[in-house]
C-alpha cells in the first residue's frame, strides 16, 4: 500500500518540496491569522476596545485546552511520518485512532472543569473589573465548541503528515471564512455583541471538522483506520504524549505568560495596556505566519527522511528552511517597523490605545529575523522523536528567559519593560537552540 503524495517526501528535491508543504500551510495560516486579525477589527470598532481586551482574557486558556488536541496530533504526526517513510501503514492508522480517542477524552473533561471554575478562571487572566462580564459571555460560548478546535487541530496535522499539504489548508481556510461571514451578521446585523463574536467562532469550528470528517471518509486519506485502532493502546499512547508534550508545554507555558502579562499590564497601565497587548498578539499570529509555515512545512520531511535514514536530505532541508524562514521574517519586520504608526487605527479609536502600540510594535518584533532558527531547531527533534530535547528547548524563550525578564524590566522601566522582554527573550532563546541543533546534527547526520 503506497501513496505518490506521501512517496515524494523521500524522493523530490528539497526546495521545491518545501515550498509545496510550506504555502499551503502557509496560506492556511495566513488566513486563520487574517480571521483573528479581522476578528479583532470587527469586535474593536462595533463593539469597543474593552471587548478586544476581554477577547484576549479568554484565548489563553481556550487555546490551551485546543492546544491538548494540536499536541497530540503534532505528536502522532511524527509518528506517522516515520512510520510511513518505513512503510508501516499499520502503526500509522493505529496512531490516526488513538489520537481521535485521546483528543475527544481529554478536552471534553477540561472543558467540563472549565465551565464548572469560570468565575475563578477569567479574573486569574486578567478578566477584572470591567473586563469580567465581557470575558464571562465569550468564554461560555467558546467552550462548547472547543473539543471541536481540538479535533481540527489535531486533525490537520495528521493530514499534513500524509504529505496531504492542500487539504490542511482547506481545513484552515473553511472555517476562517466562515467566522468572517458569521461574525458581520451576527455583531453588525443582529447585533448581538460579545455573545455573536463567541457564536461565530464557535460555529466556524463546526465548519472545520465537517470538511475533515469529509477528508478522513470519503477515501481522499490513504489512512483507513479500522475501529480497533480508537481502542487505546497504552506504548502508542505514550510515544504520542511524549512527543505531543512539547507543543502542549508550549501552549502551556504561552497561557501562563499571556495571564502574567495581563495582569502585570493591568497593575502598570491598566486595561488600554491590555488592548494593546491583544492587537499585539493579533499581529504577532498575522506577521509570523511565513516562518510558521515553513515550520509546517519542514517537520513532514525531516520526520519521513529521517525514518528512511536519509540524512543528507535531513540536512539539507534544515539548512533551507532556515534560510526561507529567516528572509521572510525579515521582510515582515522591516514591515511592521515601517508601518507601526498606522496600525493602530484599524482596531480601535481609542487615542490612548492608538498612542501606546507603536513603540510596543517597534520593541516585540525587534528580534523577528532570528526566530525561524528557534522554531525549526525546536522542530527538528520534535519532527526526529527526541521529545525532552525539544521539550527544552520549546521551554527556553518563555519559561527560561521571558517569564524572569517579565518580573525584572517592569520594576524599572514600566509597561515598556513588558516589550523591551520579548526581543531579549527571543535573542537569548535562539543562540541557545542554534548550539544544540548545530551539536546534534554533526553528531546525528554526518554517519
Amino acid at each position: 500500500m503506497k501513496n505518490t503524495e506521501t512517496e515524494l517526501l523521500g524522493i523530490q528535491s528539497i526546495p521545491k518540496l518545501l515550498i509545496k508543504q510550506a504555502v499551503p500551510a502557509s496560506i492556511g495560516i495566513l488566513v486563520m491569522s487574517l480571521n483573528i486579525l479581522i476578528d479583532t477589527i470587527f469586535v474593536g470598532q462595533w463593539i469597543g476596545s474593552n471587548a478586544i481586551a476581554a477577547i484576549n482574557v479568554v484565548l489563553p486558556v481556550s487555546f490551551f485546552i485546543a492546544a491538548l488536541g494540536m499536541s497530540i496530533g503534532i505528536g502522532g504526526a511524527s509518528i506517522i511520518s516515520r512510520s510511513l517513510g518505513k512503510n508501516n501503514f499499520e502503526k500509522a492508522e493505529n496512531t490516526l485512532g488513538n489520537q481521535i480517542t485521546l483528543t475527544l477524552l481529554l478536552t471534553i473533561f477540561v472543558v467540563i472543569f472549565g465551565l464548572i471554575f469560570v468565575n475563578q478562571i477569567i479574573p486569574l487572566f486578567g478578566g477584572k473589573g470591567t473586563l469580567f462580564s465581557l470575558a464571562k459571555t465569550y468564554y461560555v460560548i467558546v467552550m462548547y465548541g472547543v473539543p471541536v478546535l481540538a479535533f481540527c487541530m489535531m486533525s490537520n496535522n495528521t493530514i499534513r503528515a500524509e504529505g496531504k499539504p492542500k487539504n490542511a489548508m482547506y481545513a484552515m481556510l473553511l472555517p476562517s471564512v466562515s467566522n468572517l461571514l458569521l461574525d458581520y451578521m451576527f455583531i453588525n446585523v443582529f447585533d448581538w455583541g460579545m455573545a455573536g463574536a463567541a457564536w461565530a467562532t464557535t460555529l466556524s469550528y463546526g465548519v472545520c471538522a465537517s470538511y475533515i470528517i469529509y477528508f478522513f471518509i470519503s477515501g481522499k486519506s490513504i489512512l483507513r483506520p479500522s475501529w480497533q485502532a480508537f481502542k487505546l493502546n497504552l506504548a502508542l499512547v505514550k510515544e504520542i504524549c511524549s512527543l505531543g508534550s512539547v507543543t502542549l508545554a508550549r501552549q502551556a507555558t504561552v497561557s501562563i505568560t499571556v495571564l502574567l502579562v495581563n495582569n502585570i499590564l493591568f497593575s502598570f497601565g491598566g486595561e488600554s495596556s491590555i488592548a494593546v497587548y491583544a492587537i499585539l498578539s493579533r499581529m504577532l499570529m498575522f506577521a509570523t505566519f511565513p516562518v510558521f509555515g515553513i515550520t509546517q512545512g519542514f517537520l513532514p520531511i525531516a520526520g519521513y527522511n529521517y525514518g528512511a535514514k536519509n540524512w543528507e536530505r535531513v540536512r539539507q532541508v534544515i539548512n533551507i528552511s532556515i534560510g526561507y524562514a529567516t528572509f521572510l521574517a525579515t521582510l515582515v519586520f522591516v514591515l511592521i517597523f515601517f508601518f507601526a504608526e498606522q496600525i493602530p487605527g484599524l482596531f480601535s479609536k481609542d487615542a490612548l490605545v492608538s498612542s501606546q502600540t507603536p513603540s510596543a510594535l517597534r520593541y516585540v518584533f525587534a528580534a523577528l529575523p532570528i526566530v525561524g532558527i528557534q522554531l525549526i531547531g525546536a522542530a527538528y527533534f520534535q519532527a526526529i522523536g527526541k521529545a525532552l530535547p525539544a521539550l527544552l528547548l520549546t521551554l527556553t524563550r518563555q519559561g527560561l528567559f521571558f517569564i524572569p525578564l517579565l518580573f525584572l524590566l517592569p520594576q524599572y522601566y514600566g509597561v515598556i519593560g513588558v516589550w523591551m522582554a520579548f526581543p531579549i527573550a527571543d535573542i537569548l532563546s535562539t543562540l541557545l537552540t542554534a548550539y544544540f541543533l548545530n551539536k546534534e546534527i554533526r553528531k546525528k547526520l554526518f554517519i
